[in-house]
């Protein structure tokens, strides 16, 4: 399982991965299915937050909690007449918050460090061990850093 894990990064502002984190839910790109459809069960996956709050322009910046995938199910929940999100399991991690600007210089998948931000643009996205270890490593204390 471990040699077929992926390593994904979803964007969401943290108030939206704070209530995640209480529904044991990862929801991304307004609700898509086709972005959760390539997750996996035991995938492990990141959420950082470009802001606070939705629709508010104050900054957060940081990586605001991680999870692991729990099983094969991408399944819809109808909110309101015209919003009916895609959703999967996630099982998440006690982590702390973290700022991204002290780990850009070592994160691979930034490759322009001036316009760091650019790859989060996408919503969602896959990125390789060892910047999920980087990244993994700063938020989780020693005894769950070593993620099964």
């Amino acid at each position: 399982m471990e040699k077929d894990r992926r390593y994904w990064i979803i964007v969401a502002s943290k108030d939206h991965v704070k209530s995640a984190i209480q529904q044991g839910i990862a929801q991304t790109c307004h609700g898509k299915t086709a972005p959760l459809k390539r997750m996996k069960k035991g995938d492990l996956v990141l959420f950082y937050s470009g802001k606070e709050t939705m629709g508010n322009p104050a900054k957060c910046q940081e990586f605001t909690a991680i999870g692991k995938v729990e099983d094969e199910q991408v399944y819809s929940v109808q909110i309101t007449e015209n919003f009916c999100p895609a959703r999967r399991k996630v099982y998440f991690y006690n982590s702390e918050d973290i700022s991204i600007l002290p780990l850009i210089d070592d994160l691979n998948f930034i490759q322009n460090k001036k316009k760091w931000g650019f790859p989060f643009r996408f919503g969602f996205f896959e990125i390789n061990k060892h910047d999920y270890s980087i990244i993994a490593s700063k938020m989780l204390n020693e005894k769950t850093c070593q993620i099964k």
